[in-house]
């Protein structure tokens, strides 16, 4: 009797220690999971909507912040992506997956995604959209979860120029050509404000080295055929352009320049976009310049971080939500500077170019040019009042081709 009653307190320990271990766990198991739920949602999902992928330049500069942004907050961030994302329903879908897994800051690259970001702000707002190039920040509705944002890239564009007049410059100080056949061609992408700003930028840039130079512009109405902008390029070659810019997304025109001259003895150089040519064109590419992305994407992810507003954040110039910067801020950059093939006291000019933008010194659509709008030919700026660009928003609005020295051709 006594024998059964210990083998019986001794199976109740049993048990009740056994009740205890697996209550433990399960009490760990619990708290994990609780705790781990709110470290999630303390996570801030950040969207990326991107109209290309890293096949084009303009895609793998954006990427390129995505990544720094990743590396800067690290655990404190997921991050989503949408590649090859249309205009309109598509970019809709897109951003409608994104605000589904969660996402309470998307950013948009292209200028065609515009409508669409701006109608599901409408439809989120307690999600900030982040719209790169686009212009309806300042439009009805004004919505404060709505922004716009861009590096003012008539800078990049005007210092380029000038490091192109220099090396028209040596060329002519060679003879290598003579002073009336400084030309230079542009292979431009679209008939947009955005374009014909940058390529006056890098004429006028060219301009205040050789005064006497001439351009050619020819438009691909693509943002990304190498096919064609090379063609256009070889074009604007057989012309008698010597230096070939681009705003365009592939390296088909550093490509022709660097064929011209080492397969057919051609006198040409190029100025490239968005990308280093040097490896494609190591005897012709002179340099490159590039909206520098990264300081906005983690100054607008930390604003949110620490919830506060974008624009304060980042320090911008509008009253609307809408940001710009340029050099002083590092959100234009010169890059691929080719030292071997640079003009003699490029690198001087090109410190002190810098230099002056970054104090303000430098108003660049000023001159003695009448410039005609080509959607409305009653619209004209005579430059001798100069044209303050990204004065009220971030995203170019210099739309006037330059009289008698700018040829458009078909």
């Amino acid at each position: 009797m006594f024998g059964h009653v210990i083998i019986y307190v001794m199976k109740n320990r049993y048990i009740l220690t056994s009740l205890t271990v697996l209550f433990g766990i399960g009490a760990m198991f619990f708290a994990t999971k609780v705790l781990s739920r709110g470290s999630g949602a303390n996570i801030l999902k950040v969207g990326f909507v991107f109209n290309a992928d890293t096949a084009t330049a303009y895609t793998i500069n954006f990427s390129r912040a995505k990544n720094e942004l990743e590396d800067a907050f690290g655990d404190k961030i997921q991050i989503y992506t949408k590649y090859n994302i249309g205009i309109g329903r598509d970019c809709e879908n897109a951003i409608e997956s994104l605000v589904t897994n969660g996402c309470r800051l998307i950013f948009t690259v292209s200028y065609g995604h515009g409508s669409a970001t701006k109608l599901m702000a409408q439809k989120y707002p307690e999600v900030q959209f982040c719209h790169a190039t686009g212009d309806l920040s300042g439009v009805e509705p004004n919505l404060p979860n709505y922004h716009n944002f861009m590096g003012t890239i008539h800078e990049g564009r005007y210092v380029c120029g000038v490091i192109a007049g220099m090396k028209l410059q040596e060329l002519i100080a060679n003879g290598k050509i003579k002073r009336n056949q400084a030309k230079v061609g542009y292979v431009a992408a679209f008939s947009f404000a955005e374009v014909i700003s940058g390529y006056t930028a890098f004429f006028l840039g060219v301009r205040s080295i050789v005064p006497e130079t001439e351009m050619v512009v020819r438009y691909t109405n693509t943002w990304s055929n190498h096919v064609l902008e090379k063609k256009y390029a070889d074009l604007l070659i057989d012309e008698g352009c010597v230096i070939i810019s681009q705003h365009s997304d592939t390296a088909g025109p550093a490509i022709a320049c660097e064929e011209a001259s080492t397969k057919r003895g051609k006198t040409v150089f190029s100025v490239g976009y968005n990308q280093s040519m040097t490896d494609v064109a190591p005897t012709t590419s002179l340099a490159s310049c590039r909206i520098n992305w990264t300081p906005y994407v983690l100054g607008a992810t930390e604003a949110v971080l620490k919830g506060k507003k974008i624009e304060k954040f980042v320090k911008s110039p509008y009253k609307t939500t809408d940001a710009s910067a340029g050099f002083d801020r590092g959100w234009i950059e010169i890059m691929g500077l080719n030292r071997r093939i640079l003009a003699p006291g490029s690198l001087e000019e090109i410190e002190s170019t810098i230099k002056m933008f970054k104090n303000e010194g430098i108003t660049v659509f000023k001159g003695n040019y009448i410039g005609v709008n080509p959607f409305d030919k009653n619209d004209v700026w005579d430059l001798r009042r100069p044209f303050i660009e990204c004065a009220n928003r971030s995203a170019p609005s210099f739309c006037y081709v330059l009289q008698d020295v700018i040829t458009v051709e078909e």
